[in-house]
């Protein structure tokens, strides 16, 4: 791979903006000061005094442009990730709905073909699972019939399955037998949140102390807090666990929003889009998983019971959301979609921050933080192309 370079913008390194140049060799990030000489043969594009930030990274989305990742085909998870590229994110994982074992088999069947093709938009790099150790009363769009108590050998066997693509997975700590398999979730490589809860204080705080480090969708399929019992809401606000939070400003007040960065920190907050087929398209009739979903005004919810079902927000948009809400600096936001979620899931040797050996996963955003650019692995991401 040729060597490529950045010039003329502003660089986000360690949560500030500065000047310099940015290397790109064999994919990887090389940082240089504004006064390195260039090789003569390099390639050289001209940033245009745009901002360059790391690729935004989506840990929890069930699909866009009318794919539902319970049923993507190899094509189909192309067509998500060239449209992530396209609003900033380099990097996601695919959230599986509760489903059958014989579905969840056939998607991650689906994903190693993928891995194993050639691809060019956003990297998708395994998988979230979102149950099916989860609480029914508090299910919102998953099947009942197909929740179950915690079960390790179960998850051991999609693990090995997915040949450690499961990077990710939500359960509910007051399901029989999930707070004993916490621990050994994690020792499959597996950052583990629990969320879909109605979960007393005392398990939710028993559950982190195992090794629980996020909590699912914050303030929404969970129990809420109350003075007498601060439950699984009071728990995550209290802990270091990180707070996953969808910026659409329905599912979270923007009061709500301040009040969790300001209780959490900037650097305990993973900004995610938990949006579903939806994405990038009109209103209309879609499905999330088994479930019938009916989108209006952007807002998706369940056919038959009304419930909120996922989102159409994309990250981009969420950055904005968040600038709006908050009134913090870009500085302060960028974390939430970039470095917090590459540590949650143990990728920040990798992705997350622009560093020296990391990989060149990056967005160019003008002044009004609009993506301009987006370079992935490397290589600039003809927007336009992967956009159609």
């Amino acid at each position: 791979m040729a060597e490529h370079y950045i010039i003329n913008g502003m660089i986000y390194v360690e949560g500030q903006f500065r000047t310099g140049i940015l290397g790109i060799h064999d994919g990887k990030i090389a940082l240089y000061d504004a006064n390195y000489q260039i090789p003569e043969n390099a390639e050289v594009f001209d940033a245009n005094n745009k901002k360059i930030v790391p690729g935004f990274i989506d840990i929890h989305t069930h699909g866009a442009v009318g794919v539902d990742v319970n049923g993507a085909s190899v094509d189909d998870f192309e067509k998500i990730g060239n449209f992530f590229a396209g609003n900033g994110t380099t990097s996601w994982l695919a959230s599986i709905l509760t489903d059958t074992t014989e579905q969840t088999d056939w998607c991650i069947e689906q994903y190693k073909a993928y891995k194993a093709s050639a691809h060019k938009g956003a990297q998708l790099l395994g998988f979230h699972m979102e149950g099916p150790f989860l609480a029914a009363e508090y299910k919102g769009a998953m099947p009942q019939h197909l929740l179950r108590k915690g079960d390790i050998s179960l998850v051991e066997r999609y693990q090995k399955l997915a040949e450690g693509g499961i990077r990710y997975i939500t359960v509910s700590p007051e399901v029989e037998g999930v707070l004993e398999i916490i621990p050994d979730l994690k020792k499959q490589g597996i950052a583990v949140a629990i969320g879909h809860s109605g979960a007393d204080y005392t398990t939710s705080m028993e559950a982190i102390s195992r090794g629980a480090s996020a909590i699912t969708h914050m303030g929404n399929a969970m129990r809420l807090l109350h003075q007498h019992e601060p439950a699984i809401w009071g728990a995550g606000l209290e802990s270091d666990a990180y707070c996953e939070i969808i910026c659409d400003g329905r599912h979270l007040h923007p009061g709500t929003v301040r009040l969790i960065i300001k209780t959490k920190g900037i650097h305990r907050v993973v900004a995610i889009t938990d949006s579903i087929m939806a994405a990038g398209l009109p209103d209309g009739n879609y499905h999330l998983g088994v479930n019938e979903v009916v989108v209006e005004d952007g807002d998706a919810k369940l056919a038959s019971t009304g419930v909120r079902a996922g989102s159409t927000l994309t990250q981009n948009t969420a950055l904005k959301k968040l600038l709006s809400f908050t009134g913090l600096s870009l500085e302060d936001i960028l974390p939430m979609l970039t470095e917090n979620p590459a540590k949650l899931i143990g990728i920040y040797d990798k992705k997350g921050s622009i560093a020296n050996g990391k990989d060149a996963d990056l967005v160019l955003l003008d002044e009004a933080c609009d993506i301009a650019e987006v370079f992935i692995g490397g290589e600039q991401v003809r927007r336009r192309d992967i956009m159609l």
